[in-house]
C-alpha cells in the first residue's frame, strides 16, 4: 500500500511541474505575439509614413533619400525585433525548463 501512495504522490509531483511548463510556456507565447503585433503595427506606421514622404518629394534626390532613410530604419528595426524575439524566446526555454530542474535533484536521490 506504501509503495501506491508513493507512486500517486509522484505522479501527482510530476503533473504540476508539466503544468508549471506549460504556464511558463503559455505566458511566454501571449508575450511573443503581443511584441510581434506591437512591431507589425510600428512598422506599418513607420512604412505610411515613408510613403507619405515619398510621395511628398519634389525632386528624384529628394525621393531617394527618403527611401535610403526608410530602408535603413526598416534594417535596423528588424535587426533589434530579431534580437528581442531571440531573447523571448530564450526566456520561454528557461522558463519552462525551471519547474524540471527543481524537480530534478527528487528523481536523482
Amino acid at each position: 500500500m506504501m509503495n501506491f501512495e508513493t507512486i500517486q504522490k509522484q505522479n501527482q509531483e510530476n503533473f504540476d511541474v508539466a503544468i508549471k511548463s506549460l504556464n511558463a510556456m503559455t505566458k511566454g507565447f501571449q508575450d511573443i505575439a503581443k511584441e510581434a503585433a506591437d512591431y507589425a503595427k510600428q512598422s506599418f506606421e513607420t512604412s505610411s509614413a515613408a510613403t507619405e514622404k515619398l510621395l511628398a518629394s519634389k525632386s528624384i534626390d529628394k525621393a531617394f533619400e527618403v527611401q535610403t532613410e526608410y530602408a535603413k530604419s526598416a534594417y535596423e528595426s528588424f535587426v533589434a525585433q530579431a534580437t528581442r524575439m531571440g531573447e523571448l524566446y530564450a526566456d520561454i526555454a528557461k522558463e519552462a525548463y525551471k519547474p524540471f530542474e527543481k524537480a530534478m535533484p527528487k528523481v536523482v536521490k
